[in-house]
């Protein structure tokens, strides 16, 4: 009797035709059925957004044995979204990929990534997702070094799951050889000088979304941003539930008195 093969929905915030995600498909390919939605060309700093007034095109550009290649006109959850209720109507995925990455996500960059936007997608619909990022922009990086530790973490998490909620965001710094691996934690890091404003010819004014990351905590040897400094794979293992849960008893104190008005007693000048 054949054994099936597990399924990995995979997509990116770079688009189809990146480096990095065909990388992964080939990297994958042998080990799972792959289903490939990513955008129709770069969506970096997409988030977890999705379209909400655009309407979102489909297209096949790819269909070959235990692989199918789409495209989508949206943002990468749109891609998400669009190919689990469209296109896994038989079959719901074993895993959620986001990546390969070109540029790194770690510390605050983990919120604003789309590829981190693709796994807490896949974590929010229950299922098993990592996304996996390099430390560098290159269109043509080198990613050979990352591909023994994408196939380990992929198969570890096919075999074993990840605990509801949980995604793991991973991230390689540019290296020819690691120094190892680190589970860590997001960096606490701050982005500044974010707005370059320029002139239009016609005199107008308009800004450049830029900017120059600084990480807060350069001496915190458990962080993201340390490891992949010294050279160290860094995984981070990142929550969908963002509650503040050692915060909540203080706010609670503070809503045991409220002395609350009734309407007609609000003094409206005042607004």
């Amino acid at each position: 009797m054949k054994i099936k093969k597990p399924l990995i929905l995979i997509s990116n915030d770079d688009g189809f035709q990146a480096k990095g995600i065909n990388v992964l498909i080939d990297t994958l390919r042998d080990i799972a059925d792959l289903l490939v939605c990513a955008p129709d060309s770069g969506r970096s700093g997409y988030g977890c957004a999705f379209s909400v007034f655009n309407p979102l095109h489909l297209k096949l550009r790819r269909k070959e044995k235990g692989l199918e290649v789409w495209s989508c006109d949206g943002t990468p959850v749109d891609c998400v979204k669009l190919a689990l209720d469209q296109l896994c109507t038989k079959r719901k995925p074993d895993m959620v990929i986001g990546g390969i990455n070109h540029g790194d996500n770690a510390s605050v960059n983990t919120h604003y990534s789309g590829t981190m936007g693709v796994a807490m997608e896949g974590a929010m619909k229950y299922i098993p997702s990592v996304a996996f990022s390099l430390c560098d922009h290159a269109e043509d990086a080198d990613f050979d070094p990352l591909l023994p530790y994408i196939r380990h973490i992929t198969q570890k998490v096919l075999e074993e799951g990840l605990p509801e909620g949980v995604c793991l965001n991973v991230n390689f710094p540019v290296a020819k050889k690691f120094k190892g691996v680190k589970v860590c934690r997001m960096a606490k890091g701050t982005w500044g000088n974010e707005c370059v404003r320029s002139i239009h010819p016609r005199g107008s004014e308009y800004f450049w979304m830029v900017g120059s990351y600084v990480n807060d905590e350069p001496k915190a040897k458990d962080t993201d941003n340390w490891a992949l400094t010294h050279g160290y794979v860094a995984i981070t293992p990142t929550r969908v539930d963002v509650t503040a849960y050692e915060t909540m008893e203080k706010i609670k104190q503070w809503t045991d008195n409220i002395d609350v008005q009734s309407a007609d007693t609000i003094d409206r000048s005042l607004f």
